[in-house]
């Protein structure tokens, strides 16, 4: 993304770049041929000096001449003076110096005229000339104001490309350090993606490897255990149970109940209209009250008297329909039964309107014949006759196509599936054109009530009675209306829903295939509840996850636990078996103890006198004492004979010699108390010994899952380090382009820059060229 975006920008400033370049060469061209125009006209110019210093020259000399010529004249003009009063006295004496003198005066007025004719065509001249200085002049200050106005557009196209440069510079600059920032970014980016994209790869291998040994697995038990595949054929196909779709089977339900509805609007609808309309039949052209209707309206009011039986069905067909589209079942057209009973009301209803038609048209007719009937409520009456036979011509194609749609649920080949859609457009269309025509009776019909309300012999029921059937028709164009917008609206949903059925099969193949279906999927719902019990109280799965931890983390691993086990059992043997030898021994003493006692008490028998009866009592005590000294001296001789008290034992013993009893219960305590010791003890240190064992084979297998991770944290290091290496090394090639590109934009702007730089000073010389010569042609 970020190497689009770049490549665009760069694309961008190429762009601009090319379209300065290119105004660049045509602002070279323009000053070029300014420069051209400048130097011609600078050439103009001279010439133009030239040919005016030459003729302000020849003005010069001219004037001089003139000077002369009027010194001349003014001296020959009192030569002349002075000669007429010497003329006149000397006439006779100078007649020959008269005839000179009037030769020359003739040889100078010829010279004179010569003189001022051509004194006139050099004033002529001069004129001509100072005119056409002038023009000339005035076109050149002109030229010059066109020039420098020109400059001075050049200047501000130069100074706008400057700051546009200028910006575009600071634009790159700041382009360029936020490119670095993105550069950055990106690198960032990218190493997590290549993280990411590792930790990806190895969970597709891992999820790959899950998902063959599962495909191994199902196919395995594919191959086992199902006997054929019931989806490639379709009869056994459509006897499959598809996926229970609860949100169509609601949505269904909801769009069954509002076309409900809108059925009962228009059943009321049509039960007013027929029941008005009889009630009309009454009332006009003929009150029935008052005089006999025609045969013909008879008729007609008798079956429009029957019209409840036609028209009630209807509603109880679609009530049915709505009640069988449960949350439970599969509705599509296959499944639908109940709509070819209303079908079947519809056909029922069709026939009855195909009955009342030709009384209606025949009754309209009468009423156009009557002497009351006008010429526009004739027209009415043609009117509303054309508008029944097309509202029965468009109940009997709504019938069809509803009979069509009701084929699939009863003969499967009566429709192909690629019709379904087809079918249901016609039904809309259908709807549409029943609307449109209900909108037309009631306008004709407002218009004939008007019409007869204006009458003189309309009565008040008539009256009534046309409001009753006006309003009646005016709720069938409602109910049409709301029922054709309805369709309409839910169309693509039906044209959709016909996919629903069996799975990766094009549908359900007959009626009695939908029924076997929905009989199989209410056993399934009822075995699957069976089924359905009460989930027992899990653990949560955070605690499942901190106990994991805590066992994983425990020093008690479970071999060092099993090998508690082992030994604490082997304890407990070695401990029965103890408690078998020891019960062994009590139960010989007791033995021994009860001999010596039968013993004692034969003896006693015996002896009849008083001391040897006491005597015999001692014996007995003694013999019993040292009978439980040697039992209690089997019993602990092993485990005591280490020990110092039994010696102190012995010699106070020896030393003194206490009641029997006494020295029992001694002597017993103090066994019983040192056997519970040292068991204390003994159990204690093969307790310390056990812990002692199962720390340091946790601590060894720490060590080895310790040393695991090193190698592979040492692994990742590697590879951390070779991706680092190589990002560092695309970082440097692309500073490096960057860098490249952004000199190679320096040096282009470098280069425009001189190239302006060099326009301006162009620009600059024109500009005091001009002015140059605007201040010699000022001065001149």
């Amino acid at each position: 993304m970020a190497s689009a975006e770049l490549q665009g920008k760069y694309q961008k400033l190429a762009q601009e770049y090319s379209k300065l370049r290119a105004q660049n060469q045509v602002l070279k061209k323009g000053v070029v041929d300014e420069q051209a125009n400048s130097a011609a006209l600078k050439e103009q110019l001279k010439m133009k000096d030239q040919s005016l210093r030459k003729l302000q020259q020849e003005m010069d000399s001219l004037t001089f001449r003139n000077l002369q010529l009027a010194k001349r004249v003014e001296l020959l003009q009192d030569e002349l003076a002075l000669s007429e009063p010497r003329g006149k006295k000397n006439k006779k004496s100078g007649e020959s110096s008269s005839q000179l003198s009037q030769e020359q005066k003739t040889v100078f007025d010829e010279d004179l005229q010569k003189k001022i004719e051509e004194n006139e065509r050099l004033h002529i001249q001069f004129f001509e000339a100072d005119e056409q200085h002038k023009h000339v002049e005035a076109e050149l200050r002109s030229r010059l104001a066109t020039l420098e106005t020109e400059a001075a557009q050049h200047q501000a196209v130069v100074d706008g490309l400057t700051r546009k440069y200028m910006e575009t510079i600071e634009k790159l600059q700041n382009d360029k350090a936020k490119l670095e920032v993105k550069s950055q970014t990106l690198e960032k980016e990218a190493k997590e993606c290549r993280l990411r994209t590792e930790e990806c790869q190895l969970q597709l291998k891992n999820l790959h490897e899950d998902l063959s040994g599962r495909l191994e697995e199902s196919l395995s038990i594919i191959n086992e255990k199902v006997p054929f595949n019931d989806t490639k054929y379709s009869q056994y196909n459509a006897l499959n149970v598809p996926l229970h779709n609860r949100r169509h089977q609601l949505k269904m339900r909801d769009i069954a109940g509002q076309a409900l509805a809108f059925v009962q609007d228009l059943v009321t609808a049509l039960l007013n209209f027929h029941t008005y309309t009889e009630q009309r039949i009454q009332i006009f052209p003929v009150d029935s009250a008052i005089d006999t209707i025609s045969p013909l309206n008879q008729k007609f009011s008798q079956y429009l008297h029957e019209n409840a039986s036609y028209v009630r069905p209807l509603e109880e067909g679609m009530l049915h329909l709505f009640e069988s589209i449960t949350e439970d079942t599969v509705t599509v057209l296959e499944t639908t039964v109940k709509l070819k009973t209303f079908s079947e009301h519809l056909t029922s209803y069709i026939c009855f309107l195909r009955k009342i038609l030709p009384y209606q048209l025949k009754s309209l007719e009468e009423e156009c014949e009557s002497s009351l009937c006008t010429s526009a409520l004739r027209a009415r009456n043609l009117e509303l006759s054309q508008d029944m036979k097309k509202m029965t011509a468009v109940f009997e194609k709504l019938q069809t196509y509803i009979a069509l749609l009701a084929l699939p649920s009863t003969e499967p080949d009566g429709l192909l599936r690629a019709n379904y859609s087809s079918v249901l457009t016609n039904v809309g269309a259908a709807l549409h054109g029943f609307h449109d025509i209900m909108k037309d009776i009631s306008k004709h019909y407002s218009q004939k009530a008007t019409i007869e309300h204006e009458l003189p012999t309309a009565t008040q029921k008539l009256i009534t009675t046309n409001d009753c059937i006006l309003s009646s028709v005016v709720a069938l164009t409602n109910g049409a209306g709301k029922i054709a917008s309805f369709f309409s609206n839910n169309l693509d949903y039906f044209i959709a829903s016909l996919s629903y059925g069996p799975k990766a099969a094009s549908g359900f193949i007959s009626p009695l295939s939908a029924e076997c279906m929905l009989q199989y999927k209410k056993k399934a719902a009822a075995y699957m509840k069976s089924l359905r019990k009460p989930l027992l109280e899990s653990v949560p799965y955070e605690e499942a996850l901190a106990n994991r931890r805590i066992l994983l983390s425990s020093t008690e691993s479970r071999e060092g636990l099993a090998q508690q086990v082992q030994q604490s059992l082997e304890k407990i043997s070695k401990l029965e078996q103890e408690k078998e030898h020891w019960m062994l021994e009590a139960q010989l003493a007791k033995i021994k103890l009860e001999k010596e006692n039968q013993r004692i008490a034969d003896k006693l028998k015996n002896t009849s006198s008083g001391q040897l009866v006491g005597l015999a009592q001692e014996n007995a005590a003694v013999s019993n004492a040292a009978g439980q000294d040697e039992a209690t001296a089997k019993a602990v001789s092993e485990p005591i004979q280490s020990t110092s008290l039994i010696g102190t034992l012995t010699r106070t013993s020896d030393s003194e010699v206490p009641d029997v009893e006494s020295r029992e219960d001694l002597i017993k305590n103090h066994y019983m108390a040192r056997i519970v010791e040292l068991t204390s003890q003994l159990q204690l240190a093969d307790s310390k010994s056990v812990h002692f064992y199962a720390e340091c084979r946790a601590l060894s297998k720490r060590l080895a899952l310790a040393e695991k991770s090193k190698e592979a944290l040492t692994e990742e290091m590697k590879l951390a380090s070779q991706n680092i290496s190589r990002l560092q090394d695309e970082l440097t090639t692309t500073k490096r382009s960057y860098e490249d590109q952004l000199s190679m934009m320096s040096d282009h702007l470098c280069s425009m820059n001189e190239t302006l730089s060099k326009q301006r000073e162009e620009i600059d010389t024109l500009k005091m060229s001009s002015k140059g010569n605007s201040k010699k042609n000022k001065s001149r």
